[in-house]
């Protein structure tokens, strides 16, 4: 049975979800969330997500991953893998660490782009990019 804090408990037939497809449709309705709703929480349509919960369905992108996770307030880590807890709302314990941080994957091509070009400058040109992003950054 999976627990969410703050939704009530949920259980598979199949014991825990080791398919994607499970683990999306068991954080859906989790959340109380019709295939729709998911779908304009996400930017996908719905006919996505009905794909996404098929047995031999599609998967979703990595970023739409997230985006599913974040939705249905489910820890991505479990969400893409099926390892750890469901609930995204926890404390790590010390002998406790995630697999996957999101925030170290390239989200989109023009962080891509960023991260290939960054990657062949030399470790003076790395340093003037660094001050250049931290500058613009203060600015927002």
């Amino acid at each position: 049975m999976l627990q969410f804090p703050y939704m009530k408990a949920i259980s598979s037939a199949k014991g825990p979800a080791d398919r994607l497809s499970d683990r999306i449709r068991l954080a859906r309705r989790a959340a109380h969330l019709s295939q729709v709703a998911l779908a304009a929480q996400t930017g996908v349509t719905a006919s996505a997500v009905a794909q996404w919960e098929q047995t031999q369905g599609t998967a979703p992108r990595l970023a739409t991953l997230r985006r599913v996770a974040l939705a249905t307030s489910v820890s991505f880590e479990w969400l893409a893998t099926g390892a750890g807890r469901a609930s995204e709302h926890r404390t790590t314990s010390a002998k406790e660490t995630r697999a996957v941080t999101l925030d170290t994957f390239v989200q989109d091509s023009a962080e891509e782009t960023l991260l290939v070009s960054f990657r062949k400058l030399t470790h003076r040109d790395r340093l003037i990019v660094l001050q250049l992003f931290d500058s613009l950054g203060r600015r927002r």
